[in-house]
């Protein structure tokens, strides 16, 4: 275990990187993401101040996914330990239903609904990264986005007038 410094857009993994670790924010943000065939970024997570944030890659398999600092961030790196992950079952089993939860949301929910679940899952960092991000992270264009907040704020407008 080592506490580092990371600064803003340094990546701390790649994809097909072996030997990938685990990593707890103390102060920042740092996300998880992969490329797809045409080159376009797609988010998987976040990870604000407390989070933890790896890849599932077992660390003698190439991992799958980036890591890298959104801000300046302050790190700790833990190696993978399946023993000792293997003995939190409560972390491990919450980690299993937040996963669920983004993948039943990917497949089933409305750009709307994708919205509202970023907004509850993420409240702190929403003013921290870019509608572009967001849109990643939904699996939405940015225009869909965009669309998704106007469509909320009339609702909203609505719902005060009446």
């Amino acid at each position: 275990m080592k506490k580092i410094n990371v600064k803003k857009g340094e990546i701390l993994q790649s994809s097909g990187d072996l030997n990938s670790c685990v990593y707890q924010v103390v102060s920042g943000l740092l996300r998880s993401y992969t490329i797809d065939e045409k080159g376009r970024e797609r988010i998987f997570m976040f990870a604000p101040e407390n989070w933890t944030i790896a890849d599932s890659q077992p660390k003698e398999k190439p991992c799958d996914l980036f890591i890298d600092a959104l801000e300046d961030s302050v790190v700790v790196v833990l190696n993978k330990d399946i023993e000792r992950e293997s003995q939190n079952i409560a972390a491990f089993i919450k980690r299993i239903a937040v996963l669920q939860k983004r993948v039943i949301m990917l497949m089933s929910f409305s750009a709307i609904r994708k919205y509202e679940h970023f907004e509850e899952t993420y409240p702190e960092i929403i003013q921290r990264v870019t509608q572009k991000m967001i849109a990643s992270y939904l699996g939405i264009t940015p225009e869909a986005l965009s669309k998704v907040k106007n469509e909320r704020q009339k609702n909203r407008n609505n719902n005060f007038i009446s």
